[in-house]
């Protein structure tokens, strides 16, 4: 079976959350197999690998679980990509759109060097303003956008035409809905 059946056959639909009308995909299936699990990480590896990533910045909190393993195999840092509020050292801020709303997340001002390769990862992208924010956030610093990295994409919304216009990078995602 094919890694994008095997995903899209793990992955839960949630209705009517976080508000109505909204179908939220859950990964923690995905989470509760180990095996699943690993191939999606070489999926995400193999697609970056020869990249030059200096760091991988990672969107909380469903981003961090793949984030953080993706930079210990890519063998470079991880920056926490951090709603507002949660970070406790001085910090730089980027407000967004969400598809159901707005919100800000906040990057540590020490996390990326001015050149450094920048790979963005989420779980899930949308309409492209988390990964967007983020991405700001990464060129004020100087960091160069290197890649976008996704588990899903939602097709019928506008978030990788987004990220490629904005930020001339087409992201990479494992399944699409």
């Amino acid at each position: 079976m094919l890694l994008t059946d095997k995903i899209r056959q793990t992955i839960r639909d949630v209705h009517d959350y976080p508000k109505p009308g909204i179908v939220f995909k859950d990964i923690t299936p995905v989470l509760a197999n180990p095996a699943l699990m690993n191939e999606v990480v070489a999926a995400l590896k193999a697609e970056f690998i020869s990249q030059n990533i200096d760091a991988v910045a990672a969107v909380e909190a469903r981003g961090f679980i793949f984030g953080s393993i993706l930079a210990r195999e890519l063998n470079c840092a991880f920056v926490p990509v951090r709603k507002a509020g949660k970070l406790p050292y001085k910090k730089r801020s980027q407000s967004y759109n969400l598809e159901y709303g707005t919100a800000s997340i906040e990057m540590h001002e020490d996390s990326i060097k001015p050149g450094s390769r920048i790979l963005v990862h989420d779980d899930l992208l949308a309409t492209g303003g988390t990964a967007g924010a983020a991405a700001s956030l990464i060129k004020s610093f100087g960091g160069i956008v290197a890649g976008f990295s996704f588990l899903i994409n939602l097709s019928f919304l506008p978030g990788q035409q987004n990220l490629k216009d904005n930020f001339g990078v087409k992201p990479h995602y494992l399944i699409t809905y």
